[in-house]
């Protein structure tokens, strides 16, 4: 991934679109979807969209709702982002919060041996 000022731009502005979209049209009763962060290639062709999925979402339903919904978020993308290339939407589940989680029991479990 490039780290020019231009990838990170779009992938801002990819970012903010596609949260805007889960939050108005992917968001159940039951679970909260958070996009955590878009990496774009450097030809901007590729974006890597990283989610963090919150509650009692089945998530195998989720990822293949995504993968059938691609088509509608790419058209999404362009009608609000000027680009001269839509960019290939892959989709990454965001390894982040369970690791955060992790660090915290295990600090916790040492503050409770030291006691």
């Amino acid at each position: 991934m490039d780290s020019g000022r231009r990838p990170k731009r779009v992938a801002h502005l990819i970012r903010e679109t596609l949260s805007r979209i889960f939050l108005e049209e992917f968001q159940g009763d039951s679970g909260l979807i958070t996009v955590t962060r878009v990496e774009m290639s450097a030809d901007l062709q590729t974006a890597h969209v990283y989610l963090s999925l919150f509650g009692d979402l089945e998530e195998q339903t989720l990822w293949e709702r995504l993968e059938k919904s691609k088509g509608y978020l790419r058209r999404s993308i362009a009608s609000e982002v000027q680009l001269r290339y839509n960019p290939t939407l892959v989709f990454h589940r965001d390894p982040t919060p369970e690791y955060e989680g992790r660090i915290d029991q295990l600090i916790e479990r040492l503050k409770d041996d030291k006691k």
